[in-house]
């Protein structure tokens, strides 16, 4: 049953809708501070349909997942407690949180690109940020490096890269990408249903 393929072909319907492009900005938005959907959901089939525009879509894709954390940075840094942290609970995010705040405290500004550019949930990164930022200034008089200047910077160049990158390969892949994409599409699909699975096993059981 190929069931990605048929999702596939709805993204491809949905790339010519003349709300394609909102509605790919608006979840770049909320997914960086707690829609589960990522970005690249909504971008790869954008780009692969609309080859031309490849690149103005990963502009805007990084854009509103950028402005989309900088709402997440301020969530974490006025209103952790106790409304994102009760957020945090009920989605099972206090490992991870918990993680984030471990690293950020540790390697800084270093691990909002790490999280910027890799699949870690940037969500958790972004309000974790916000969170240790109010720490650092409630104590030391100053944010320091997690600073919402840099914040923003940082999370340009990682979202930039990452966001980029896709358009680029499925640019310059050409009609060979959308193949691939196409004849491999349902294995991928459910290798991630398949990972996802894995993951919620995981926060139920540990």
């Amino acid at each position: 049953m190929k069931i990605f393929t048929s999702l596939f072909n709805i993204f491809e319907k949905l790339s010519y809708h003349r709300f394609a492009t909102p509605i790919m900005c608006a979840n770049s938005f909320f997914e960086s501070i707690f829609w589960p959907v990522p970005a690249d959901v909504m971008l790869v089939p954008m780009c692969v349909y609309q080859r031309r525009k490849s690149l103005y879509y990963a502009f805007l894709t990084v854009l509103f997942s950028v402005l989309g954390a900088v709402v997440g940075y301020y969530l974490g840094y006025y209103l952790y407690d106790p409304y994102i942290s009760d957020f945090i609970r009920i989605m099972h995010y206090q490992k991870s949180a918990a993680k984030a705040a471990e690293y950020l405290t540790t390697y800084g500004i270093l691990f909002v690109f790490v999280g910027a550019f890799t699949p870690i949930p940037y969500k958790v990164i972004a309000i974790t940020a916000g969170l240790c930022a109010a720490q650092r200034y409630a104590d030391e008089g100053s944010a320091g490096a997690l600073g919402i200047l840099s914040f923003v910077l940082v999370s340009f160049v990682g979202r930039g890269l990452r966001f980029f990158l896709e358009a680029i390969i499925i640019l310059i892949g050409g009609d060979k990408m959308e193949h691939l994409i196409r004849k491999y599409i349902d294995r991928i699909g459910w290798f991630c249903v398949f990972l996802i699975v894995i993951f919620v096993a995981y926060k139920i059981l540990i």
